[in-house]
């Protein structure tokens, strides 16, 4: 198992470009494949998660090349193009493949099967598979289908439509919802308690799906065609670039430029929590690709502060919760940060895994039900800390390192693969 040795840094200069958009990544893949003709993709994260969503949509007949070089090229063959699977799909540590992929097969007239690693069996299922059951689809898996495997006999031309009040603001089943009615017989909505990211309604658009939004309510007629996008530019990915932005913040002497990242407004509370905490970011060259809103982000070191991080922006900035918590370390006063029950459920239990591994660097910290309390600490001092098999877990902790006093051993990070290829090379490149 790989461990990264983190020491204190003088500053980080440079400029530097994150791998593609995980999240889109997954979509364009997918969306391509549904499509009628060829697509190229460039950017593609080629990170063990996507990589294995590229493997399952071979498995499922499709013509993918290139998924190992960033530059893809997908062969779609419409939207009943897809055929059944000789083997189970693994879908390794990845929820957005499983998720999303549930709701695609939902909508197949054929058996297919999806597993992951250990990490992945157990992440809760329910949260797709019984609004999918309402849809038609038969889906079984351990604990009655709240945990994969996942045994899917899809719903073919028998899906009926579903207006779903989801529980979650949650992009994955929200996707996965929308997939599934591109093959029912009406329109199929999904109203939410608060907005998820919005990348598979900006894709679908792209593909040249009529996507219907009012307020918290998104719906989708079925049977539409996917065009053939021609080219599909990937930016990279803010939850990637957000380690980049919180350790040029805690690292004095540090300026850095980030680029071509995508600026979503659903994907930046991320930027609007560390702007509330004081930090000096700016959003440079803006422009769009693929239907993406894209900038260079500037990002300069300074003093942060204290704010509480609660409600509408959770779902905004769930991923980056971990990479903020670090920040909350370094910051005057007590940050609480709130609603964010949901990282509960994530790779690891990521308010219990920062929690305890921020304590180790000396960080005062109190785990609530849904968050944390921390409290900031000038410095805080180097350590030998846990990822929890978690590539978001590692990550924070090792810039957490970079502005600690000594040395920081993190172990276990090969899990860092699975998002951000080049994680350890790209940093030590602008960190001195």
């Amino acid at each position: 198992m790989a461990d990264l040795v983190l020491r204190s840094s003088r500053g980080l200069r440079g400029t530097v470009t994150p791998p593609g958009d995980k999240s889109l990544s997954h979509r364009a893949v997918m969306f391509a494949a549904l499509a009628e003709g060829k697509t190229l993709i460039e950017g593609f994260l080629t990170g063990e998660d996507t990589r294995n969503t590229a493997r399952a949509m071979q498995s499922l007949g499709i013509s993918v090349e290139g998924a190992e070089t960033g530059r893809l090229v997908v062969h779609g063959k419409g939207l009943d193009g897809l055929s059944e699977p000789a083997g189970v799909l693994d879908l390794g540590n990845s929820g957005t493949g499983m998720r999303l992929l549930a709701g695609l097969l939902a909508g197949q007239d054929f058996f297919s099967i999806l597993t992951g690693d250990r990490y992945l069996v157990k992440r809760p299922m329910a949260r797709v598979v019984d609004p999918l059951r309402q849809m038609g689809a038969v889906i079984d898996g351990r604990s009655g289908g709240k945990y994969a495997p996942l045994a899917i006999r899809g719903g073919g031309g028998n899906l009926r439509p579903l207006e779903y009040a989801s529980p979650v603001a949650s992009a994955q089943v929200k996707s996965a919802l929308l997939l599934c009615g591109l093959y029912a017989d009406g329109a199929t909505s999904v109203t939410e308690p608060h907005k998820s990211r919005d990348h598979t309604e900006r894709m679908l658009r792209f593909f040249g799906v009529d996507i219907q939004e009012k307020g918290l309510r998104v719906s989708v007629q079925g049977r539409q065609k996917l065009r053939a996008a021609g080219t599909l530019q990937v930016p990279s990915d803010i939850s990637s670039a957000a380690f980049f932005m919180v350790a040029a913040v805690i690292v004095p002497g540090s300026d850095i430029l980030i680029k071509n990242v995508g600026v979503n407004p659903t994907r930046t509370g991320v930027i609007d929590i560390l702007k509330q905490m004081g930090a000096n970011i700016t959003l440079d060259d803006p422009r769009e690709q693929a239907g993406e809103p894209v900038a260079d982000i500037r990002v300069r070191s300074g003093a942060l502060r204290a704010v509480r991080i609660e409600g509408e922006v959770i779902p905004r900035a769930i991923d980056e919760i971990p990479i903020l918590s670090v920040a909350a370390a370094y910051a005057a006063g007590t940050t609480v940060i709130k609603d964010a029950a949901e990282l509960r459920v994530k790779e690891s239990d990521r308010i219990a895994a920062m929690a305890t591994e921020l304590r180790k660097m000396g960080a005062p910290v109190k785990e609530l039900p849904d968050g944390m309390e921390i409290t900031g600490a000038e410095s805080l001092a180097g350590a030998v800390c846990e990822s929890h098999g978690d590539h978001r877990i590692a990550m924070s902790l090792a810039v957490a390192g970079l502005a600690a006093r000594g040395e920081t051993v993190v172990r276990d990070t090969e899990w860092v693969e699975t998002s951000f290829p080049g994680f350890e090379r790209m940093l030590k490149q602008v960190a001195y």
